[in-house]
């Protein structure tokens, strides 16, 4: 399965592929920046909008894109369902640029979809279009040579290296980041993933 068959496979899934339970990554983006006022949030590649949605119920504004019209057409489903607002769009990670701001960048198993020689520019795109003291909770799919490559042919998502992510963040203030090897069923085959996980703040001038 490539990365563009995901239209297929949202449209021929009775239900929601990816169900509608919430990442413990949102839990942890609520712990870090709670919704005590309005904050905006972007959800990149939010596949049927299980977490945008879940952040919508939580109170923030919530806006979401994904490469699929399937996907987008499921994600306004839920958030109708759960009588929230979605700002859920059609766009392709690589060539999509934000020119505005949000307290919150999220995605959650995407970012290994954007092309190596792009990673500088479309990263620098959302540290600098993150509000000052807001967040960027991202994960990614690192390379190791213990874990065998997934079942699906995955031809257009490119693995990073181990600690990769934290060296775009290394004058924001990094809340957390972590490195865990995870069981996956997206295919029917259970396989494991190597993942970088990162929350990072950004801060700006000096602390008196």
């Amino acid at each position: 399965m490539e990365y563009h068959d995901y239209e297929k496979v949202y449209r021929a899934t009775n239900g929601y592929y990816w169900g509608i339970a919430p990442s413990q990554m949102c839990l942890k983006v609520v712990s870090l920046m709670p919704p005590d006022r309005l904050l905006t949030l972007l959800d990149i590649g939010c596949g049927e909008g299980k977490d945008a949605v879940f952040f919508a119920r939580c109170g923030y504004d919530v806006s979401a894109f994904d490469l699929t019209d399937a996907g987008i057409e499921k994600v306004k489903q839920l958030a109708k369902s759960a009588n929230v607002t979605v700002n859920a769009f059609t766009a392709d990670i690589d060539k999509y640029r934000l020119d505005s701001n949000y307290d919150i960048i999220y995605s959650s198993g995407v970012l290994h979809y954007i092309k190596p020689e792009l990673r500088d520019e479309i990263i620098g795109n959302y540290r600098l279009h993150t509000n000052d003291n807001g967040l960027n909770a991202f994960n990614v799919f690192v390379e190791k040579p213990f874990i065998a490559p997934p079942p699906e042919n995955e031809e257009h998502a490119s693995l990073w290296l181990s600690g990769q992510l934290l060296t775009y963040y290394h004058d924001w203030l990094t809340e957390e980041f972590s490195e865990s090897v995870i069981d996956c069923d997206s295919s029917g085959i259970l396989h494991k993933h190597a993942m970088n996980t990162i929350f990072a703040r950004k801060k700006t001038g000096k602390l008196a």
